[in-house]
């Protein structure tokens, strides 16, 4: 089982980028996939989350209208679009994996870091001019 995140950069604020996790190991549809981030000396931070058939998201409040998750299945991706970057948005961004396709109803639990199985590498994002 593996995730690799990439699509990380330098961006300017009110920028965008898109990062892409591809997944390989597993077939897409049994697993809801989730984004987090950390920026330095901080805490991993939820970010957003989507279901296995896609239908259903979350997203952080920092990031609720600038940020959305979506998945291709087809082409074993998940993705993070972010637009109207911020200053505050620069960390390293993890792609992860839980084993279960269906989102709890509990926001704490999809949320929470503990839940997810699978996690890729990391990729950095700096916002700054």
């Amino acid at each position: 089982v593996q995730l690799q995140a990439s699509g990380g950069g330098l961006v300017q604020p009110g920028g965008s980028l898109r990062l892409s996790c591809t997944i390989n190991g597993f077939a897409l549809d049994y697993y809801a996939f989730g984004w987090f981030r950390q920026a330095p000396g901080k805490d991993r931070d939820f970010v957003a989350t989507i279901s296995g058939t896609g239908k259903s998201t979350f997203t952080a409040n920092s990031v609720k209208g600038r940020f959305t998750i979506t998945r291709d299945n087809a082409k074993n991706t998940v993705y993070l679009e972010m637009n109207n970057l911020r200053p505050e948005d620069t960390a390293v961004y993890y792609c992860a994996a839980h084993s279960n396709p269906v989102l709890s109803p509990s926001k704490r639990n999809r949320e929470s870091e503990t839940k997810y199985d699978y996690w890729g590498q990391g990729t950095l994002v700096t916002v700054s001019s």
